[in-house]
């Protein structure tokens, strides 16, 4: 793997490589339930977690009838890391997640001693599909003198690999701390965010060649024409958004620091750049402004995930429920590769308390 600026296109490893769209071709999103099917689920999950004392953490991305139950429940709702420090700091013996595999195992790093259980073991992330760890190590073992940081979405094993593991909002932090000592760097597995931290921060970093099959679906062209439609409007895009679209966002952040740009700004409408799962919690947080969701694909309306991530999609109350009530889909990370990780992970929550920054990330 060489350096994205210099790539050979047939050596990628991309998002858009048969790989990821293999995953995307099994993937099958959940519909939301309506109320009596929503009835048929809720009180004998409630009913199993409070026998199994399991605790339920949810993505931003997933279904709005998740997040509402982990609310409801005690649980919790946010990013990645803050759902695995959550379930760390609870007093749960079993943790269940509504996300992405990798959450899962990050979750189960931070509590080896829980039991981690996931509403379905086949939804991943295009991120991780696209930096498996053998072709990673080699690129890493190819350039000694380089430091590895890596973003939240990947697997345990490329963790394990790297010095530091980040947040997309604690990302400019770290490559600046490293910058200062003078350290080169490699950057997995998001092209486009490694992009934009390269560019704010200068540092010397070699990018790993994947992205994130939402986020690079949004278009510039669709932005500057929703823009025209709704002149009051502010652009709100996620780092893991093309370079374009982020020249042209009024905001850019991690999901967390999106939402607090929408409870904060005086504008009563937002254009938004990240996956359509966020809009449950955007309008729950400011009830009185309309979100727009930022176009993709063009005019063609060939997208493949129109703004909503499949796997994310793949978490149902009918999946949690077949999970927690037979113990099935239960996430293990072997012991010594857990600690392996776990040491640029502390690495980074160190950081940040030293820094007094928050560790929250799309991711």
């Amino acid at each position: 793997m060489s350096q994205t600026d210099t790539q050979d296109p047939q050596a990628t490893l991309a998002a858009d490589t048969a790989i990821v769209r293999q995953y995307l071709d099994s993937a099958l999103t959940a519909d939301r339930l309506d109320p009596a099917q929503q009835a048929q689920y809720l009180d004998p999950i409630r009913q199993l977690m409070a026998a199994k004392n399991a605790r339920l953490v949810a993505h931003y991305y997933t279904s709005p009838d998740l997040q509402d139950l982990a609310e409801a429940s005690a649980g919790f709702v946010g990013d990645s890391l803050e759902m695995a420090k959550f379930g760390r700091d609870c007093d749960a013996d079993t943790l269940i997640v509504a996300g992405v595999r990798f959450m899962g195992e990050s979750a189960k790093i931070l509590s080896p001693h829980k039991t981690v259980l996931m509403p379905t073991l086949e939804a991943t992330c295009s991120l991780d599909i696209a930096c498996p760890i053998d072709k990673f190590s080699a690129f890493c073992d190819a350039h000694p003198d380089r430091i590895v940081v890596v973003y939240a979405n990947t697997s345990a094993a490329v963790k394990a690999r790297s010095d530091w593991v980040v947040t997309s909002s604690i990302a400019v932090d770290v490559v600046e701390h490293l910058l200062e000592q003078g350290r080169k760097i490699i950057w997995a597995p998001d092209k486009h965010l490694g992009s934009y931290i390269r560019k704010t921060t200068g540092a010397d970093m070699l990018l790993w060649d994947a992205a994130c099959i939402v986020h690079e679906e949004f278009k510039v062209r669709g932005l500057l024409d929703m823009r025209r439609v709704y002149p009051d409007a502010a652009i709100l895009a996620h780092p893991e958004s093309p370079a374009a679209v982020l020249e042209i966002a009024d905001v850019i952040g991690s999901t967390t620091q999106i939402i607090n740009a929408a409870k904060t700004l005086d504008n009563p409408q937002f254009i938004v750049a990240t996956d359509q799962g966020i809009f449950h919690r955007l309008q729950q947080v400011a009830p009185d402004k309309q979100f727009i969701i930022a176009p993709t694909a063009g005019n063609d309306a060939t997208c493949r995930s129109c703004a909503n991530c499949p796997w994310m999609g793949m978490n149902s109350l009918q999946s949690l429920y077949e999970s927690l009530s037979d113990g099935s889909n239960e996430i293990e990370v072997d012991a010594n590769l857990a600690a392996k990780a776990m040491i640029p992970l502390q690495r980074m929550l160190d950081f940040a308390a030293d820094n007094q920054l928050q560790v929250r990330g799309r991711a």
